[in-house]
């Protein structure tokens, strides 16, 4: 029988990664490419800072296409929702009928996904769903894959940890606050190695750099967010 025709949204790091490893070990779904979202200026992934060569080095070393969806820089919801849905719409028009993302427990994250998604016909895979960021982060280091922190939020995790590899031993030096596998934006990974790549990606860092952003809440109130980075690329 055929298996359904999926879109996997690929952000480059552990979470992500670790998802695509059990939709490809379980094989129950064709995943056709692996979807991504970057500033249009920059040409760097938007949350995780990953440059889009090394995007296309992941892809090219999983072996699924990459499909790439350029946002504005200074976009907003609407922007990503107009996006998404033209995405959505060529993606139905080869047969796609299922969307796979990484989420663990952001419910209001589903939800939002699965409004979107559900009234255009793609049904939303979450592979991680309902486990404990504890039982995710332990079948991480147990699956072989290889990441590194590449953005932390500079309020939750300091310059010390940009760079460093995910083990058992850093995650233990975590304040008792972090979310153990950063669900809530603690921290960013770039995943490089592991039994979904047919060779490594190779990747270089800089000094770690701090930069900060105005973004607007909920309440309408801007506020200043500073985040470290680790200057990766090629």
């Amino acid at each position: 029988m055929e298996k359904p025709k999926a879109v996997f949204n690929w952000s480059g790091g552990k979470d992500s990664a670790l998802a695509l490893y059990k939709v490809l070990k379980e094989g129950k779904y064709e995943v056709v490419a692996l979807l991504t979202t970057v500033n249009r200026d920059k040409q760097r992934s938007t949350m995780h800072d990953i440059p889009l060569a090394l995007l296309e080095k992941q892809a090219k070393s999983i072996g699924i296409p990459l499909h790439i969806v350029n946002l504005p820089p200074a976009g907003n919801s609407e922007d990503y929702k107009n996006k998404m849905l033209e995405t959505v719409e060529a993606f139905k028009d080869k047969g796609v009928t299922h969307f796979i993302f990484g989420d663990i427990f952001l419910h209001d994250v589903r939800k939002y996904r699965e409004e979107a998604l559900n009234p255009e016909g793609i049904t939303v895979i979450e592979p991680l769903w309902d486990m404990t960021t504890a039982e995710v982060m332990e079948e991480f280091l147990t699956s072989g894959l290889k990441t590194i922190i590449v953005t932390t939020t500079a309020s939750e995790l300091g310059k010390e940890f940009i760079g460093q590899h995910i083990t058992k031993e850093l995650i233990s030096e975590f304040p008792p606050h972090i979310d153990v596998c950063g669900e809530n934006g603690e921290y960013h990974t770039f995943c490089y190695d592991g039994p979904i790549f047919r060779t490594p990606v190779p990747f270089t860092t800089k000094e770690p750099f701090r930069m900060e952003f105005p973004i607007k809440l909920d309440t309408g109130e801007t506020k200043i967010f500073g985040y470290w980075f680790a200057g990766l690329d090629e």
